[in-house]
């Protein structure tokens, strides 16, 4: 399963097209920095600087996520021996098993969810073999990694919050967390004081910009549960369900109950539950344990199921906390039954890969029909794209674009930086203090998009632009080309609504740098 899955993985990383987030985090590792970017902590950007080092080839810098899951799977496996050393045979079925999800070997992009997934785990790990092992060297590699994880994404403060939630309750267990706190503790100061130099950027858009079109919605929390579901898939999940609710019968066999973390032993009649278990009871330490991997995914996904209530939660925010359920599942399910969730995995697989394939190979002209046409062959053929934008383009003229994804892609595949024109969105707002629009003064620009143009929309920001439809490569792009851009309505109607909207920073919070604002005299 290992060798099949790696070989699909790496022909998916060398040929599926390089996606817009993908390119937009490569522009983060061409313009290093020290401690966050606009849209989150800078752990993404420090990796992928350094495989620019040796190539920007799609396989190299997704190198990262093909050997992630892997590399988590040898994890568990590992878990699963220490926890249940006499069935250590067993660690291979959960492998394989593992590796037959189609997320673990569908999902191959390089994003800030890599790392941040890597280190979710690695620090859930490190803190089941300090409360195995009661050694406070594990406690403290638990919260060095957790610090890691807070330099890839915000939302591993859910993590921080189980291990809290876990530990108050227990004797010692303050102490406990103070040690992890401690330990990751230098991560988070180093991001608070890039944010304290750099707007707030990651502060405003995680907890405000992010946030404001919140609401309460029931068609949310499905969602969620449909997502869960899927990642978990619908067999292990009935299998998992069935197993909590035999656990509370003292009457059935099983070994444990989820919520309650309690022991039985396996009664008579175990031939009533086909998904359950036989095995011998766990030792009594190894109970402990497996109510630490129990948290590690009821808490978290606990906290996103109140957080759905109000936001949509994103399929790949749950990714950090998948593995612990599946480790749960390999100590509480009959062998039978995970090779019986393994065969269904990989039929459940195939439409998967018939969909990366189509994506990958198809003639473009296939997705004529699809409004994402032009997106597609900006995604699939980039190279071709770029040379016809530049093929007719004047010396002294700038390429932009009205979209941060479509500019990374267009910077991806050209080399060279292309800033994003207009007002943009709340997300990925990276060229903000990149691009100083003062020195554009006068100068001529080239805007291409594709989506409709308005050229009313811009025509005071030049002195003179038209706009053109272009089909490229059989896809309709526009094209508008802007002469003497004139830079003091557009700081007055596109950059001061931009620094009202994405740049107000509390009054509470100490300010010792903005670029943007500082660079356009709002501050």
């Amino acid at each position: 399963m290992l060798l099949i899955t790696t070989v699909i993985k790496l022909w998916l990383a060398a040929f599926f097209p390089f996606i817009g987030d993908e390119a937009y985090f490569y522009q983060w590792g061409a313009h290093l920095d020290w401690g966050g970017y606009y849209d989150h902590p800078p752990m993404v950007g420090w990796w992928l600087w350094g495989l620019q080092q040796l190539s920007s080839h799609p396989l190299v810098l997704r190198l990262p996520a093909v050997m992630l899951w892997i590399v988590i799977t040898f994890g568990m496996m590992d878990l699963f021996s220490r926890l249940l050393p006499e069935q250590s045979e067993r660690r291979w079925l959960l492998g394989s098993l593992f590796l037959a999800l189609p997320f673990t070997w569908a999902f191959n992009l390089i994003t800030t969810d890599t790392p941040l997934v890597l280190f979710l785990f690695f620090s859930g790990y490190a803190f089941i073999r300090a409360e195995q092992e009661k050694k406070s060297r594990w406690y403290a590699a638990s919260g060095v990694l957790l610090g890691l994880a807070l330099l890839s994404k915000y939302f591993a403060g859910l993590l921080a919050i189980t291990y809290a939630i876990y530990l108050l309750p227990r004797r010692g267990g303050i102490a406990r967390l103070v040690l992890v706190a401690v330990c990751a503790l230098p991560f988070m100061l180093l991001n608070l004081a890039w944010n304290a130099s750099h707007c707030w950027n990651n502060f405003l858009f995680n907890l405000i910009n992010r946030n404001q079109d919140a609401h309460f919605s029931f068609l949310q929390v499905a969602q969620y549960f449909l997502m869960l579901v899927y990642l978990v898939t619908p067999w292990t999940a009935i299998a998992l369900w069935r197993s909590v609710r035999v656990g509370k019968s003292p009457d059935q066999p099983i070994d444990v109950a989820l919520a309650s973390g309690t022991y039985a032993s396996a009664s008579n009649n175990a031939e009533q539950t086909d998904d359950v278990s036989r095995s011998s009871p766990l030792t009594a330490g190894n109970e402990k344990t497996t109510r630490t991997i129990t948290a590690l995914f009821v808490v978290p996904f606990s906290l996103f199921l109140l957080l759905s209530f109000y936001k949509e939660i994103g399929l790949h925010w749950l990714l950090g906390f998948v593995p612990f359920v599946f480790l749960f599942a390999a100590v509480h399910l009959r062998d039978e039954t995970l090779q019986r969730h393994k065969k269904w995995a990989l039929w459940f697989g195939l439409p998967h890969l018939l969909l990366v394939l189509s994506l990958t190979h198809l003639p473009v002209d296939t997705f004529k029909s699809l409004r994402l046409h032009a997106d597609i062959v900006l995604n699939r053929q980039g190279k071709e794209v770029v040379l016809d934008l530049k093929k007719d383009i004047p010396a002294d003229t700038m390429l932009m674009t009205p979209s941060y994804s479509q500019s990374s892609l267009l910077a991806y595949h050209a080399q060279s930086y292309v800033p994003v024109f207009g007002f943009g969105s709340f997300h990925a707002r990276f060229d903000d203090p990149i691009t100083d629009f003062r020195e554009l003064d006068g100068k001529n620009i080239r805007i291409a998009s594709t989506r409709p143009i308005d050229a009313a929309a811009w025509q005071e920001f030049f002195t003179h632009l038209t706009v053109q439809e272009r089909m490229i490569d059989g896809a309709r792009f526009w094209v508008a080309d802007g002469e003497g851009f004139r830079f003091e309505p557009y700081r007055t109607q596109v950059l001061s609504k931009i620094a009202d909207r994405f740049y107000k920073v509390p009054s509470w919070l100490p300010l010792y740098g903005c670029r943007f604002l500082e660079m356009y005299d709002f501050i």
